[in-house]
């Protein structure tokens, strides 16, 4: 399994994870041990699913030691100004000590309760019970905002991005300021991409899924990626990316499909608490 270094301290985050969005939480716990069983060493949930318990439940019972399992969990727009204890009702429902990374979820810039947030996190990071910050959802303007008024760059900003929307401002943005770039939604949340005639082709020159060339083209750009399944078998497909590359022409098709739009919300007007 491929790891990514963050910017903080040595810290390394496999790059292919396992995403819950979605998954209610009586299945988080069965769908989490399938995907660990798997070979997923990176679990991505947050507040906001409601399924942190049964994360922490199948971590807790995988016989697997904890600093092999990297957990990232989010904090809810309507927690901005009680982060830290925010922060513990989630390590208590996760069952656990710490966290390896910590997420503002979205900015709600309506809010503006971020740059108050983002330093509670720091607190919490300083006091070793994640080791590791960012964000997601995230623009240009609010992680500028964040860097110049706080003292710790985010380590990564999870956003939504596929060959649909390829975000490559904020890509190249990310890597200009260290930060890592994470795939929420990578598949396009079957509304039709994996249906491109484009990856058709690819997946009959490659003998792969639609999904797996997907999945391999984030990877070879350097994004972390978290696809989510409650099925076993497509579990199992998503995380068998490792045994092919795709040629620089087969990647520049793929980044031929970029569209532009957003299948989820708008960072700059969400406004959910």
């Amino acid at each position: 399994m491929n790891s990514l270094m963050l910017n903080t301290d040595g810290v390394q985050i496999p790059q292919l994870g396992f995403g819950v969005w979605q998954v209610p939480g009586d299945e988080a716990e069965q769908a989490v041990r399938t995907a660990l069983e798997a070979g997923y060493r990176h679990i991505d949930t947050a507040a906001a699913y409601g399924n942190e318990e049964g994360v922490g439940q199948a971590v807790r019972a995988c016989g697997l030691p904890r600093e092999k399992v990297f957990i990232t969990t989010k904090l809810w727009n309507g927690d901005h100004g009680r982060a830290e204890q925010a922060f513990d009702e989630s390590l208590a429902r996760l069952g656990l000590d710490y966290v390896d990374l910590f997420l503002i979820h979205w900015p709600v810039p309506r809010q503006d309760k971020y740059v108050q947030a983002w330093k509670a996190l720091e607190k919490i990071y300083r006091d070793g019970r994640a080791r590791a910050i960012g964000v997601s959802n995230f623009t240009v303007p609010t992680l500028t905002r964040l860097m110049e008024e706080t003292g710790i760059t985010p380590s990564i900003n999870q956003i939504e991005l596929h060959p649909y929307l390829q975000q490559r401002e904020m890509r190249e943005f990310h890597e200009a300021n260290g930060i890592l770039t994470e795939a929420w939604s990578p598949l396009g949340q079957g509304r039709g991409l994996l249906d491109d005639p484009a990856l058709a082709v690819l997946s009959g020159k490659y003998g792969r899924t639609p999904a797996q060339i997907v999945l391999r083209w984030h990877l070879q750009l350097g994004n972390v990626v978290i696809p989510k399944s409650v099925t076993p078998a497509r579990i199992k497909e998503n995380i068998d990316v490792f045994g092919f590359i795709l040629d620089t022409e087969d990647m520049a098709a793929i980044g031929a499909l970029n569209q532009g739009k957003r299948l989820g919300p708008d960072p700059d007007t969400f406004n959910a608490t």
